[in-house]
């Protein structure tokens, strides 16, 4: 995997235009004036947590005994389900711990921008060759701050796509992402075969 296509599968992960309705409704509540502090710091939050996995994941997986292969299938899975209900959505709604007041962390940072498949992709990369840490940390800054971008400027791409633009936009990115999880399983199975 080279950089560019790091940084487009995790860009697709973070799903910045399937998370602008959420964050709207999550910002509903805070004064309009401190949106874009609130999102800025729930973005930072956000890379924290994946660069912690990025870094650390090697020896989170050593740790727990998970090999490479089935987090590969574990990962694969994940998006998979994640990529399906990009193309055919139902209707989310916020956490039962929705708390009154300004967001912190929950769940803006995590789990919708840092999300089980975000750690789940970012675990994979640094799993399968750590070597190349430092291109998996640029992928990663390439794709937070994409995905960053869109977010913050959720209202001018709410105005400019419209609704039925926004959700077009994130079926066409759900379709490639199902293509990337199928890929993701095919390899991991086909690595356990190897190993076997």
């Amino acid at each position: 995997m080279t950089l560019v296509s790091a940084a487009a599968l995790l860009f697709l992960v973070l799903d910045p235009f399937g998370n602008l309705p959420f964050f709207a409704a999550a910002l509903e509540p805070v004064e309009p004036s401190r949106h874009r502090r609130v999102i800025v710091r729930e973005l930072l939050i956000a890379l924290a947590v994946l660069v912690a996995f990025l870094l650390a994941g090697r020896h989170i997986l050593a740790a727990l005994g998970i090999s490479e292969p089935a987090l590969g299938v574990a990962g694969g899975t994940v998006l998979l389900l994640i990529a399906i209900k990009m193309v055919f959505p139902v209707s989310r709604t916020q956490p039962s711990e929705d708390l009154a007041g300004e967001p912190f962390v929950v769940p803006l940072a995590i789990p919708y921008v840092a999300g089980p498949s975000a750690m789940a992709t970012v675990l994979l990369l640094s799993s399968r060759e750590p070597e190349r840490w430092r291109e998996w940390l640029a992928a990663l800054a390439i794709a937070w701050l994409a995905a960053g971008l869109i977010i913050a400027a959720s209202s001018v791409f709410a105005r400019v796509l419209g609704r039925r633009g926004m959700i077009a936009v994130e079926r066409l990115m759900g379709m490639v992402l199902v293509a990337i999880a199928v890929q993701m399983l095919m390899d991991g199975i086909a690595r356990f075969l190897q190993a076997i």
